[in-house]
């Protein structure tokens, strides 16, 4: 976060021009505001699936196979791809006869569940699918190739897991030459740029909160010491990490208001560095400094969640349920092995 040694010569140049004027709260926020009214500008939605998964002609049908399960992922509280009763060679062969039963982790489903249905082709689906849902789903099919043959029957087994989006936020820090350490001034002005700053993403449901200010005496190069403030912020979805439900309509799908967030941060910062360039008056004590700027995109899971690539391919950046023998107690990123735990979604090893 070093600036160049001509970037720290000039605001050197600039902090001489500083050297007894005054500062006021009220001038902190006349500068502050002019960039908030100047930073209101729209930007437009972009449309992006799930981060990491891979929407092909599978995911919206998805056959078995008589070797090993297969695995099929469902976003939470969303509907799930038709899940058939057939391996591949199969689906585009001629049945006799045939007859499905689909047995899941609390029993047989008959087609009138609410929850989970069976088609009159035999097809499973979730309608809201929940986490408890999770879980092995076993179809036995019985069918005739011809009608003079016997009847064949075969077992088919599919892991279906709950996933949802990860807790993504950025974190971002950023660096203002300051007032004494020890200045009121500088508490003052730390909780405006709070506002402001929560103010800019309020109509994105975006959520801004500070985790560390401290202020620092930094050794300029060829120009003594001066005060500078060291902030660092992170900037999240309200509803990804306090609601109960993920948001879905594509109009306040967290990334994308996460993204148009992020883009009204940086052109607040960059406005106030035009702003400073075109001052001709001494700047004021308090002033972003140029270039300190540094944002950081962070993923993390929900507890009872976690991301391994090895293990879903199909879905390596997707929050999976994590299987009996594993939890995640925490905002953490991975399910963490607990040969004790037997449940599906497992927030603690017990």
């Amino acid at each position: 976060m070093e600036a160049s040694a001509p970037g720290r010569a000039w605001r050197g140049r600039r902090r001489a021009r500083v050297a007894g004027s005054g500062v006021t709260p009220a001038a902190i926020l006349l500068l502050l505001s002019v960039f908030l009214m100047r930073s209101s500008r729209s930007v437009e939605y972009f449309v992006r699936l799930p981060r990491g998964f891979r929407l092909t002609q599978e995911t919206v049908k998805i056959v078995g196979s008589p070797y090993s399960p297969v695995s099929v992922y469902v976003m939470l509280h969303q509907k799930s791809p038709h899940v058939l009763c057939v391996t591949k060679r199969l689906r585009n062969a001629e049945l006799i006869d045939p007859s499905f039963q689909w047995h899941g982790p609390k029993g047989k489903i008959i087609s009138e569940n609410s929850t989970a249905q069976v088609t009159s082709t035999g097809s499973l689906v979730f309608q809201n699918f929940d986490e408890s849902m999770s879980g092995v789903y076993t179809c036995f099919l019985e069918y005739k190739p011809t009608v003079e043959e016997i009847v064949k029957s075969l077992e088919l087994k599919y892991i279906v897991y709950a996933f949802r989006e990860p807790h993504f936020y950025y974190q971002f820090t950023v660096r203002y030459h300051a007032a004494p350490c020890n200045s009121i001034y500088n508490i003052s002005f730390e909780k405006k740029l709070l506002q402001i700053l929560s103010k800019l993403v309020l109509d994105l449901s975006c959520e801004i909160a500070l985790l560390k200010s401290e202020c620092h005496r930094v050794k300029m190069q060829r120009a003594g010491l001066q005060n500078e403030l060291f902030f660092t912020f992170s900037i999240s979805s309200l509803d990804t990490e306090k609601g109960s439900k993920p948001c879905t309509d594509h109009q306040c799908e967290s990334s994308r208001r996460l993204s148009k967030a992020k883009t009204l941060i940086e052109r607040f910062f960059n406005q106030q560095v035009e702003a400073i360039g075109r001052r001709s008056e001494p700047l004021p004590e308090i002033y972003y400094i140029e270039g300190t700027l540094q944002m950081v995109w962070i993923n993390r899971c929900f507890p009872g969640y976690g991301m391994n690539v090895l293990k879903h391919p199909k879905c390596p950046e997707c929050c999976v349920i994590c299987s009996p023998g594993s939890y995640n107690p925490r905002d953490g990123t991975h399910c963490l092995q607990c040969n004790s735990s037997l449940v599906y979604g497992a927030k603690a090893c017990v």
